[in-house]
């Protein structure tokens, strides 16, 4: 049976960073639709102290999702014959949306634009979108590895892009935390012993099913009828750092490996202290005090949460050698793991080549 490995990264980082300071004059209010009491400057310090964002990354009015995804696909595909690929996955929930208009928009696919853009004429290539939620990218990347394991195809392009900063509703606190970007990775089909080991994915819709969701903005005065992300972001903190621990370990005793073992964890770039609380957790787990401060990358601090984008950005960011004290061997394990709307967690145990 093939295993399915990483030959190629590319990932787009929008031009515009949006510092803190840029929401000190919003008019912020609360899901009852009174106007908030504490200041702005207060309401940005807390975000800082909880998420550890101090800026994030917005796209110009002239780009969309499918452009900044074909920019992240041309750049991992350089060295390779496009014509070539048997798929292009695009992992993303809002589509191609205007500045003017936040409907919407996945007919044709985001995938199929982007081949389009790619200027692929081979017509199996076969092209589609994965809605769900944050963990999209590494849910592509867990499709990927199945029809390569089937025999079915040699070499899929996995996509994960977003811009979120569509989606925000400018006086919801919560949208502070949002940004745009897009990563790709090309996966191919190898007979080494090598790459993807083994993944576990789940997903909880009993209780937490609308723990993110859409809804209108929290501004009462506001007219139109646009749709904002919303986010009950206590109860996902508490929900994640339960839960994704509990998965990782999952994935780990499958691949028959221990938390020793792992030299990397890549996890959702979604709010730095719930991160450190999740890991922390992990190490709980397995009775380990100490954990290694260099075992889980972050790049939210000045990239913000780019959802599907988060962690193809920071695995390219890392392949290519632009995260200080952070660097890949053959033979590293890496553990990647995302959570988020559905809610859905996944894990992915990996082998570097």
């Amino acid at each position: 049976m093939p295993n399915s490995i990483i030959t190629a990264t590319g990932s787009y980082l929008p031009l515009r960073k949006i510092t803190n300071d840029f929401f000190l004059d919003h008019d912020f209010y609360g899901t009852d639709g009174n106007k908030l009491e504490r200041t702005n400057a207060d309401i940005v310090n807390k975000l800082l102290e909880i998420t550890g964002i101090k800026e994030r990354r917005y796209v110009d009015d002239n780009q969309n999702t499918s452009d900044i995804a074909g920019i992240a696909a041309e750049r991992a595909l350089v060295n390779f014959d496009r014509e070539r690929l048997d798929y292009i996955i695009v992992a993303q929930n809002f589509g191609d949306m205007t500045p003017e208009n936040n409907r919407v928009d996945i007919v044709p696919t985001i995938a199929s634009r982007v081949k389009h853009k790619l200027g692929i004429k081979n017509p199996y290539t076969v092209c589609f979108d994965l809605p769900f939620g944050c963990p999209g990218w590494l849910q592509g990347a867990i499709i990927a590895d199945y029809f390569i394991k089937s025999g079915d195809s040699k070499y899929i392009l996995v996509i994960g892009a977003e811009i979120l900063s569509r989606v925000s509703d400018p006086h919801d606190i919560d949208s502070m935390i949002f940004a745009d970007g897009a990563g790709a990775t090309l996966i191919e089909s190898t007979d080494q012993n090598t790459g993807i080991m083994c993944h576990v994915t789940r997903s909880d819709t009993f209780k937490e099913a609308y723990l993110l969701r859409m809804g209108h903005s929290y501004n009462p005065h506001r007219n139109g009828n646009d749709q904002f992300i919303k986010m009950d972001g206590h109860l996902i903190y508490k929900y994640a750092v339960r839960t994704v621990p509990l998965v990782i370990k999952k994935n780990l005793e499958q691949a028959g490996l221990g938390l020793s073992d792992v030299n990397k964890i890549l996890i959702h770039q979604a709010n730095e202290k719930m991160d450190m609380a999740i890991v922390k957790r992990l190490f709980k787990l397995y009775g380990i005090k100490e954990i290694d401060p260099d075992i889980m990358p972050m790049i939210i601090c000045w990239s913000g949460n780019s959802s599907v984008a988060t962690l193809p950005t920071l695995l390219d960011l890392i392949k290519r050698g632009k995260l200080e004290n952070h660097n890949l061997n053959s033979g590293d394990i890496i553990v990647f793991a995302s959570v988020g709307a559905g809610m859905n967690i996944n894990s992915m145990v990996y082998r570097e080549p």
